[in-house]
């Protein structure tokens, strides 16, 4: 099968190991990448060896014979580029999160959908690989009908440093991590019945809120807490951006803990097994473990595209994400669960 053909558009921080990403996979090539500051798009194009570059997207795709388009921008510039990509019938994936808002974000479904054009988000935290070692060990039943369950991802690392739009949003903590936690919790447990949220802003000149706290009622089986925070103070044991879990089971327990060790305790004793991510080259060391999981993650999306599977974060999928994202805020500022 030939490569597929495809763009960026976004040329910013991420977009490196996206592109980076794509190439460990393989079977795609870069054939161009638009950014609305050109020097940027030359930058990231000279790195890649891209060969063109465009200060207008629909000149792109007008220009280029593409197979997919990669939206890698700020948030508030997605949906525009899905429209347009629904317009021109190119398959598109989209980073997370989808929208700034719930409205945007059923319309970016809709009107792909109507087109009948593939949307797909870039999802990729649930493609880590301790999270899918995490998974498996929940699909053996050995602690039997999980009950309970906490994820934490509480970090001082200074994430305003490499990213200093976050510090603009409105909506910050939970629409930023939140949308990988959330899509973590019904990767693992299934849909929520009701979610309930507290935020806090610690730092004082952001925005949004660097502090949430999430419970989930997952189908009435597992109650979900979601504990997270850039509050950028200081930890005992920094582990940036490792995320912790602890599953409650009618017959043991399940635990991925710092280093990624993941503990499996039932009557026989605890079974221990560390699951490390792969480590590759272009990969910042200070994100390894989510930088890694792109590649799981593009693989995936790939095979979607090329006809060969189902991709496991389709735009229609990723709305329900979406929802409980918005529905957390709904519940903050009313100091009350919501119900679905």
């Amino acid at each position: 099968m030939p490569n597929l053909r495809y763009a960026i558009f976004g040329t910013g921080f991420w977009s490196q190991f996206q592109i980076a990403a794509w190439n460990q996979v393989g079977g795609v090539d870069a054939v161009a990448c638009y950014n609305r500051t050109v020097s940027r798009a030359e930058k990231v194009a000279a790195r890649f060896g891209i060969p063109k570059v465009y200060a207008d997207p629909e000149e792109l795709v007008l220009n280029e014979k593409i197979d997919f388009m990669d939206i890698i921008t700020e948030i508030d510039a997605h949906s525009a580029l899905v429209f347009m990509a629904a317009r021109h019938k190119i398959p598109v994936i989209c980073q997370k999160p989808m929208a700034p808002d719930l409205q945007t974000a059923e319309q970016m479904v809709a009107v792909c959908k109507e087109a009948g054009n593939p949307f797909f988000i870039h999802e990729n935290w649930r493609w880590q690989t301790p999270i899918r070692g995490l998974k498996q060990l929940m699909l053996q039943g050995d602690i039997g009908r999980i009950f309970r369950g906490r994820i934490e991802m509480v970090s001082g690392f200074p994430v305003f440093k490499n990213q200093p739009l976050l510090l603009t949003l409105e909506h910050f903590i939970i629409t930023d991590l939140g949308s990988h936690l959330l899509d973590t919790a019904r990767f693992l447990f299934g849909e929520a019945e009701s979610i309930y949220c507290l935020t806090r802003k610690v730092h004082p000149d952001i925005a949004g809120e660097d502090a949430a706290t999430i419970l989930l009622d997952m189908g009435g089986q597992t109650s979900v807490s979601i504990h997270m925070a850039y509050a950028e103070n200081y930890l005992e044991r920094e582990a940036f951006p490792q995320t912790f879990f602890f599953l409650e089971g009618e017959k043991g327990s399940l635990e991925l803990g710092p280093d990624y060790w993941l503990h499996l305790t039932t009557q026989r004793g605890t079974f221990s097994q560390r699951i490390p991510p792969p480590r590759y080259g272009w990969a910042d060391p200070a994100y390894d473990v989510v930088q890694s999981s792109i590649v799981p993650c593009n693989a995936n999306l790939l095979k979607a595209l090329q006809g060969e599977g189902e991709a496991e974060t389709t735009g229609e999928d990723n709305l329900k994400t979406v929802r409980l994202v918005f529905a957390a805020y709904d519940s903050a500022q009313r100091k009350q669960a919501i119900l679905f």
